[in-house]
């Protein structure tokens, strides 16, 4: 992996999920169901959902990343798990902030494909070595990418004690 980092402000992330919001609206995709990928993805989620008038959102929680560069061998689905019925027939729209190697992207659009009417992914980077390639990327790039919900370490009380996980 490469030193070079890919920054992304607030003020970036908010311009660049107006923009792929308007890719998604150009190519006249309206889905019914906005599907965020936890974490990074409920950012996406909640912002391409207002600014599509999609009012029904679901979160699927996956785990996978364990730090910088290093993974777990397969992505899992974490509980609750999304009853898969409530997708039945409908056109979705699964969003995360990036399709690093696709494994998490593929898993969720997996689990949707036999039960839906149509599943598409949106996210803001797509990496060039990623199995799931997204019908809707705001920016390529191979970077490791800064975002800015996840270079700051978590917040402790202010007299230094961390939180109970």
């Amino acid at each position: 992996m490469s030193d070079v980092r890919e920054n992304l402000s607030y003020d970036q992330f908010g311009g660049a999920v107006r923009e792929l919001a308007q890719i998604i609206a150009d190519d006249g995709y309206q889905p019914d169901i906005v599907l965020s990928i936890a974490r990074g993805g409920v950012f996406v989620a909640g912002g391409l959902a207002y600014a599509l008038d999609c009012k029904n959102i679901h979160l699927v929680n996956v785990e996978f990343y364990t730090g910088v560069g290093t993974t777990l061998e397969m992505p899992v689905m974490l509980a609750p798990v999304p009853n898969v019925i409530d997708f039945s027939d409908k056109k979705v729209l699964i969003t995360d902030d990036v399709a690093d190697t696709g494994k998490t992207l593929k898993l969720v659009r997996d689990f949707c494909l036999d039960t839906v009417a149509e599943v598409r992914s949106a996210v803001i980077y797509e990496k060039s070595h990623s199995l799931v390639k997204c019908e809707y990327v705001w920016k390529r790039t191979d970077d490791w990418i800064n975002f800015p919900w996840s270079v700051e370490p978590p917040v402790v009380k202010r007299d230094g004690q961390v939180l109970d996980a």
